[in-house]
């Protein structure tokens, strides 16, 4: 098992995704020496964010060091190859699995898991993109503590303000709910809000003036503008990659992939783990994620194969 297999691009399982759920996982896998591909394009969800948070030993580290750190440590495990590149098919087969690359090479496997991570559906207003991750950030955990008792606002409406505004309360007092148009809270829920302090602003938004994604102002379509220090967000969003879908893994209804408590998807010898398959988008909760994912992908080829 622990020997390179005759065959260079047949493994015991194809990790599609290197951020911290497909490393984590890598790990795990290369332990129980298990031969094993990580498929990565290189494009973390991430990329923008200045600091990590709320990941103990790790608290305040960038999210590239954290994950240059780790992929060393995964090479460190020779039965782990690395392929730079683009997943883009995805077929069963007789043996198991069969994934072609960008690139146009083939590589098969017994399993695969999905730690492919989601695109986030950025809103069109002049300056989101540029800010998200920076100071448009989407957790309170992860980043809260950064911008406490900071005047915030919640960009969102209905249920979702005001459960989001509820929960940023805990963090700063100087906040703001903005609706970008006409609210669609209950007379309830306005009234909690209110009794909190907290203001709905219901202007639609035009842009968020920022400095290298450090956000000044929102400026609102009728040409008053606010400063706020951050604004919090949760984007719509879609599935980072279609092959778990085309190969039959059903979704969850809120777009994420469906997994039980050991990471199987709804297809046997597939598993998913990461910001795919849960709203609790951390870098903690994903690299415990990939680690059970690897322990469980291993337990299962020794079960069948014993």
């Amino acid at each position: 098992m622990y020997d390179i297999m005759e065959n260079k691009n047949s493994f015991d399982a194809i990790i599609v995704g290197g951020s911290y759920s497909g490393l984590a996982a890598a790990m795990a896998l290369g332990r129980a020496l298990r031969n094993v591909l990580v498929i990565d394009s290189g494009k973390p969800c991430n990329k923008q964010t200045p600091h990590s948070h709320n990941f103990i030993t790790q608290d305040g580290k960038t999210p590239k060091e954290i994950a240059t750190v780790a992929k060393e440590q995964v090479l460190k495990y020779k039965t782990v190859k690395f392929h730079n590149g683009h997943a883009t098919t995805g077929i069963k087969t007789n043996n198991g699995f069969e994934i072609t690359a960008l690139s146009g090479e083939v590589f098969t496997a017994k399993k695969l898991l999905f730690a492919t991570g989601i695109k986030d559906l950025i809103p069109n207003i002049v300056g989101f993109s540029e800010c998200w991750g920076i100071s448009i950030i989407h957790c309170p955990y992860c980043h809260g503590y950064e911008v406490k008792n900071e005047k915030t606002g919640i960009f969102g409406n209905g249920e979702y303000g005001f459960e989001f505004s509820k929960l940023i309360h805990n963090w700063t007092k100087e906040l703001t709910l903005y609706t970008n148009g006409k609210s669609t809270l209950t007379e309830e829920q306005t009234q909690k809000l209110k009794n909190h302090n907290i203001e709905i602003v219901e202007s639609e938004i035009e842009k968020f003036e920022h400095n290298d994604g450090k956000i000044q102002n929102i400026v609102f379509k009728d040409g008053s503008k606010t400063t706020v220090k951050a604004i919090y967000s949760r984007p719509s969003f879609e599935q980072h990659c279609t092959i778990p879908t085309t190969l039959g893994c059903e979704l969850t209804e809120h777009r994420h992939i469906q997994i039980d408590a050991f990471q199987k998807t709804s297809i046997h010898g597939i598993y998913a783990c990461g910001d795919n398959v849960t709203f609790m988008r951390s870098v903690a909760n994903a690299v415990a994620m990939g680690t059970l994912s690897g322990a469980m992908i291993n337990r299962e080829i020794i079960e069948e194969e014993f």
